[in-house]
């Protein structure tokens, strides 16, 4: 039977393990196509669905352009990405895994910032003293510019983040850092505090489905009989 559903899942990491658990516990367990690195596979026990293994980065990216109806993703990715998130996604069940608060971090010894109302305050004496905007180090661009944007934070710049984000104040590259933490303890290990206000996203994974996949009968019909199976896991 061809296809009537494409589902995108994580190929590697905890997320991957995460989501095979899962499913496995749903009674619909993963199952690889042909060699154990293939990037497509199948739910055991539900003909017409093609599962599609690749990056949690990835899945966005798919669900947006309608590749695949579902995809299962981190929403700090779909919320950093997405532009429009309620035109391109709908959020059709929290996982209660993958974790991670995105959030403001700031050196502990800054001992009179403890609110986002207070950074405009040092970035306007930061500028004084050293001529430049603080620096904000992060792969959050998006997220960290509508944030710090509602809190009327301007007196910034980002900086790019492409490695262990938390070393960057230590390491003279940033001022600050938007990043995610789960237990705090990179944080705390770096010398770094969240500011009292400044959690920015409670994420965690989901399982999503795309606005813009062609959503036929049959694929509607797979949807449902995926989610039932989900919202009661196999004893």
């Amino acid at each position: 039977m061809a296809a009537k559903l494409f589902i995108a899942v994580p190929s590697k990491g905890r997320l991957k393990d995460q989501a095979a658990d899962l499913f496995e516990r749903a009674g619909i367990a993963l199952r690889k196509d042909g060699h154990e690195r293939g990037y497509r596979g199948a739910l055991a026990g539900l003909d017409g669905v093609e599962v599609v293994f690749t990056s949690a980065a990835e899945i966005v990216h798919q669900l947006k352009t309608g590749r695949v109806h579902l995809g299962l993703t981190g929403e700090d990715l779909i919320r950093e990405t997405l532009a429009d998130v309620d035109g391109s996604v709908e959020f059709l069940e929290p996982l209660g895994f993958g974790r991670a608060d995105v959030v403001v971090a700031v050196p502990d010894c800054w001992v009179d910032v403890a609110r986002m109302a207070d950074l405009e305050d040092v970035a306007a004496q930061f500028a004084g003293v050293h001529g430049r905007r603080l620096r904000v180090a992060t792969k959050y661009m998006n997220l960290t510019r509508r944030f710090f944007a509602g809190h009327g934070v301007t007196g910034y710049r980002i900086v790019e983040s492409v490695g262990a984000t938390e070393a960057t104040p230590a390491a003279g590259t940033a001022e600050l850092i938007v990043d995610i933490t789960t237990t705090g303890t990179t944080l705390r290990a770096n010398h770094l505090k969240v500011l009292e206000d400044g959690l920015i996203l409670k994420s965690q994974a989901h399982l999503f489905a795309s606005r813009t996949a062609p959503w036929t009968a049959d694929a509607m019909q797979l949807r449902a009989a995926i989610l039932a199976k989900l919202q009661t896991p196999s004893p």
